[in-house]
């Protein structure tokens, strides 16, 4: 299969995966809302989003049966069916069934981002990570845009009845579109084998410090990102300035973040890009810090705004693309679900103590703290290399396509207790032969 035909489908499945989100985050508190549902009920659908948290749960069973774009496809039909009926249902006394329909809509979400996720690390060759992850990123959130914020332009011509009869018929559309992408080949292991190849996994050498890595990497801007609205408030931004600056604008850096790191990725590897563009990824929280310390004006606000979106879109790709290059294919449903579960952990734990040292110790020193959670994760990049290596460019020297994680977990597995490795199997590397 050709890169650009794999980018077809990774633009697909990926504006796919972005729409749900865009529907929970943006539609449903506006459609509940504006039929007189209390503020506390809607608080209560942040318990809608758990599933994308907790999908490493079920994750295995997309490893041991089916096809990737067959679960695509049963996921969006059915988030296509509990579109239809949510009108059915009276929005201002939302009952028990409407909401396990909204809860049905979501575990479909979660699991369809599993087999998309796997499909995506199943038909990447190395060196292509940074090219995949860089346009992955950018229709993600198009496609979050696309179902979210467009949709309520048609609330006001159409009705909220027609608005979700275009979802429903949007999500059908995918699901069909799913039907006719390449297959992607899935080794169902027999349930004894796929747990020692996942126990393999977890007790590679150095992993404890790699998924430490994954907890805390990007923990510096999930720690800053929900002070940011309330500190534009606090300083006299009106909303509106918020919706330009922060939210459009902040979305087209993103996405024009996303594609130069990317690139930048593909050119110069992911160990570089991880390194390098989480640099890009910090300083934006110093740049706040300044801006609350010396109270600067509206044009150094916009600035560390609009720093904060490009750095973030920056690092996206190549953070993805490691989490995908250590991915075994075989166990792709499973592994990748697990490090993208540690990856959205501290987003949960780290607001409400956010919040609090913002309150306690103000702004100033709430942006600088943030900025020093970026340290941790530099003291981890030796075992990163350990696992990657320097490379990870097209061309480059590293295991064939398909086999890097798992002949390394592998080979992490069969070292004994004096840190030999024993013969790997052939066509297959022992896990320090990625990085010399």
């Amino acid at each position: 299969m050709t890169l650009r035909k794999k980018l077809f489908w990774i633009s697909i499945f990926y504006f796919t995966q972005g729409m749900p989100f865009g529907v929970v985050l943006d539609v449903l508190p506006v459609y509940f809302r504006q039929n007189g549902v209390s503020l506390t009920a809607i608080g209560m659908m942040g318990a809608l989003t758990l599933p994308w948290t907790i999908k490493v749960l079920w994750s295995p069973i997309l490893d041991r049966f089916g096809e990737r774009r067959t679960w695509v496809t049963l996921c969006g039909f059915v988030m296509a069916i509990a579109m239809f009926c949510v009108p059915l249902f009276d929005a201002s006394h939302p009952g028990l069934v409407l909401w396990m329909l909204l809860i049905a809509f979501t575990v479909s979400s979660a699991t369809q981002d599993i087999a998309i996720d796997a499909f995506s690390v199943g038909i990447a060759s190395k060196g292509e990570e940074g090219s995949i992850n860089s346009i992955r990123a950018g229709v993600y959130r198009l496609g979050v845009l696309a179902s979210g914020g467009a949709t309520m332009y048609l609330v006001a011509p159409f009705g909220w009845t027609w608005v979700f009869l275009g979802l429903s018929l949007a999500f059908v559309a995918m699901a069909v579109a799913a039907l006719m992408a390449p297959t992607v080949k899935v080794v169902h292991q027999p349930a004894r084998e796929w747990a020692q190849s996942f126990v393999a996994f977890l007790r590679r050498p150095g992993s404890i410090a790699v998924f430490a890595f994954v907890l805390v990497y990007r923990m510096d801007y999930v720690a800053m990102g929900p002070m940011i609205k309330p500190f534009w408030l606090d300083r006299g931004m009106t909303p509106a300035e918020i919706g330009t600056i922060s939210t459009n604008l902040g979305m087209a850096l993103g996405i024009l973040g996303a594609l130069l790191g990317g690139l930048f990725t593909s050119r110069f590897g992911i160990f570089n890009g991880l390194w390098i563009l989480g640099i890009a990824q910090a300083l934006p929280n110093l740049g706040y810090a300044v801006v609350a310390q010396l109270n600067l004006g509206r044009p150094y606000l916009y600035a560390a705004s609009m720093a904060e979106s490009f750095g973030a879109g920056l690092v996206t790709a190549a953070f993805l693309s490691f989490l995908m290059r250590i991915s075994d294919k075989r166990q792709a449903a499973t592994q990748y679900a697990l490090l993208t579960a540690l990856y959205a952990l501290p987003r949960s734990l780290m607001a409400p103590i956010g919040g609090r040292v913002a309150d306690l110790w103000g702004y100033p020193s709430f942006f600088f703290l943030t900025f020093l959670l970026a340290v941790p994760s530099y003291a981890l990049l030796p075992w990163v290399y350990r696992w990657i290596g320097p490379n990870g460019r097209r061309g480059g020297a590293d295991v064939p396509a398909g086999e890097g994680a798992g002949a390394d977990a592998e080979a992490g597995a069969s070292r004994d207790s004096g840190g030999n490795t024993e013969t790997a199997a052939p066509g297959r590397r022992p896990a320090s032969a990625t990085v010399r």
